[in-house]
């Protein structure tokens, strides 16, 4: 099962959906109704296991059938699928599991329970520990440090819903927006309003635009490609800030480690028609002549994108933070040994915590007295101010940008720098 092997091997949801979907021969709307339990299932981790735990005599040892449980309860409390459409398909993939065939009664029982008192699990989920409750307790700890208890507490509100879903286009973004029935964001990028599968909508065929998280969207943006311009995209895939450098008319070569993600990037580009040499290799052993600018969007422990990958939440961990701010310390060491002088370094990560972005940024100062900071402008983000640090750098954080008309809003967490190398 999807939940149970996304936990107990610790790697993205994603990941393990594209495993299972080829085994399981399932259709295209078999899976995708598979992706969007097994995403309600994170989103909403806290308050399924306390909905269960209440409804139970004894705690199941077994994690697969507590997975499953959470799984149907999540059907029947979060998504519109009818009750006992979500109890027979759990009882279903019970009786197939050579360890879980003999509960399918036990399973009847409590889903059925849980559908008879959904009223009262939605009414008193908000009477305990309102959003946190859908938060592990390490993460609220580090946020509410970090941003205070108010400003915490919204993100993780934030986590709740659903992630917005936005378009980067080559050109005529206005134009864009009213074709494709989206809100062009101050930011340039556009949000879709209606759920509509994405091939279906105008522009996908011709390769006129591209999905990319708002937030995702501001780095290539900062770094003002020109035309000509020699840059480098470490860490490329899967190559939405590529096709921005590329689009703005830049030589670029987007270096990634994996060939897979690499081809995947390819494929966007030939249907974006868009070019850019790429090279599948680990960025701290690339040995290139100096690039005009670089744009680094290093691995990280990706927190800032649990609107739209709340497995993230529940699979990472403060070790991962700690190995993985060592990898962007030597990421950022090597991008500045290519750098020309003068040269432009943006340095981002999709994450909410500071040792990843904030204290790095502050560190490779530190290290490269060469380099200096250039302070990001509110014009230069749409006038977001919010967003701005005291340094001069850019922060977005997942309750940011929520519209009141819009179900889906927010932006993924990102912290972006901006360098420039001294002549």
């Amino acid at each position: 099962m999807a939940v149970t092997e996304t936990v107990k091997r610790r790697v993205p949801l994603d990941d393990v959906l594209d495993e299972l979907s080829p085994k399981e021969n399932l259709s295209a709307r078999d899976e995708a109704l598979a992706r969007a339990i097994a995403i309600v299932t994170f989103r909403r981790l806290g308050t399924l296991g306390r909905a269960l735990n209440e409804r139970l005599n004894k705690d199941p040892k077994d994690e697969r059938l507590l997975h499953l449980l959470a799984t149907g309860a999540a059907q029947i409390l979060f998504l519109d699928i009818p009750d006992h459409a979500a109890v027979d398909s759990a009882v279903r993939l019970a009786q197939e599991d050579a360890k879980l065939h003999h509960a399918g009664g036990f399973i009847n029982a409590v889903l059925r329970r849980v559908a008879r008192e959904r009223d009262m699990i939605l009414g008193a989920q908000e009477n305990t520990q309102g959003p946190w409750l859908d938060t592990p307790t390490w993460l609220e700890e580090r946020w509410v440090e970090q941003y205070g208890e108010e400003l915490a507490a919204k993100i993780a509100e934030a986590h709740r819903s659903m992630a917005s879903v936005d378009i980067s286009v080559k050109e005529n973004a206005e134009a864009w927006a009213e074709r494709l029935g989206g809100v062009l964001l101050p930011t340039g990028s556009i949000r879709l309003v209606e759920r509509t599968p994405i091939r279906d909508l105008p522009g996908f065929d011709e390769g006129a635009w591209w999905v990319q998280d708002a937030a995702a969207a501001l780095p290539a943006r900062l770094l003002q490609a020109k035309p000509g311009e020699r840059i480098a995209d470490l860490c490329a895939a899967p190559g939405g800030k590529t096709a921005q450098l590329a689009a703005a008319g830049a030589d670029v070569l987007a270096v990634d480690r994996s060939a897979k993600r690499l081809k995947r990037l390819e494929e966007n580009l030939a249907r974006l028609n868009l070019k850019a040499a790429t090279r599948a290799i680990d960025a701290e052993k690339l040995d290139e002549a100096p690039f005009d600018a670089i744009l680094l969007d290093a691995p990280c422990s990706a927190t800032g994108t649990i609107r739209r990958h709340p497995d993230v939440a529940w699979t990472k961990s403060e070790e991962d933070i700690r190995k993985l701010s060592g990898l962007q310390n030597r990421l950022l060491d090597k991008a500045a040994s290519l750098l020309k002088p003068g040269g432009r370094l943006v340095y981002c990560t999709c994450s909410l915590e500071a040792e990843e972005g904030e204290r790095q940024a502050a560190d490779f100062l530190e290290r490269h007295p060469e380099f200096a900071r250039q302070p990001i402008t509110a014009d230069e983000i749409g006038g977001l101010t919010e967003c701005l640090t005291p340094d001069g750098d850019v922060r977005t954080l997942p309750c940011y940008l929520v519209s009141e008309e819009h179900e889906r809003g927010g932006l993924d967490g990102f912290f972006i720098a901006r360098f420039v190398k001294n002549s």
